[in-house]
């Protein structure tokens, strides 16, 4: 059989329909809530054999790493597109607005990835990476705001995912009262003195 034999392609888009299945089963699994489904049962909701999902993922980690490759595909629309206000005001509003709906989407995968963390190196510089990602695009977006000794600092904390995650799981707010929390909080921050020189 060749490389470019027509037997050889179909083996090809057998396996990556496989993995996709495999892929896929794992992202409706972390959605339904279920942090660490386990590997025979990404098998079976994938309807591919054990054996299948360990000759396209090493481990679980890979598994998440292509997890991660899919989510960040479906946000990089949203989280990529130019600003449009003019005045640090308005920029603030727009990074609240599509933080908020990023964070929504990305919700039970980033718990799930929470629990894992401490076991994944890959899920550990992920976590790292994105933090890293949404402070510097803050810092570049707000210049003057975050030119205040402390306000980049406590911008950074209002606006992480993890402030988020606790307005609405820990303190059961809806996602519209959790955005008006935020929003006041940082519209407040914007002007606020933090620290004094």
């Amino acid at each position: 059989m060749t490389p470019d034999s027509p037997e050889m392609d179909g083996r090809r888009r057998r396996g990556q329909d496989s993995r996709d299945r495999i892929v896929s089963a794992m992202l409706a699994f972390v959605r339904e809530g279920e942090v660490a489904p386990g590997a025979e049962r990404v098998a079976a909701r994938a309807e591919v054999g054990l054996r299948t999902v360990f000759r396209h993922f090493r481990d679980m980690d890979s598994l998440y790493a292509e997890m991660s490759r899919t989510i960040e595909g479906e946000l990089s629309d949203l989280v990529s597109q130019p600003l449009e206000s003019g005045d640090e005001a308005g920029r603030l509003a727009e990074i609240i607005s599509r933080r908020v709906e990023a964070y929504e989407r990305i919700f039970p995968f980033k718990h799930a990835s929470t629990a894992h963390r401490h076991r994944s190196d890959f899920l550990a510089r992920a976590h790292a990476q994105m933090g890293s990602h949404l402070r510097q695009a803050l810092a570049k977006d707000l210049p003057v705001a975050c030119a205040e000794p402390g306000r980049l600092e406590a911008l950074d904390l209002l606006l992480s995912f993890e402030a988020w995650s606790r307005l609405r799981r820990e303190q059961g707010l809806t996602r519209e009262d959790a955005l008006n929390v935020v929003t006041a909080a940082a519209d407040h921050l914007r002007t606020a003195k933090i620290m004094s020189r």
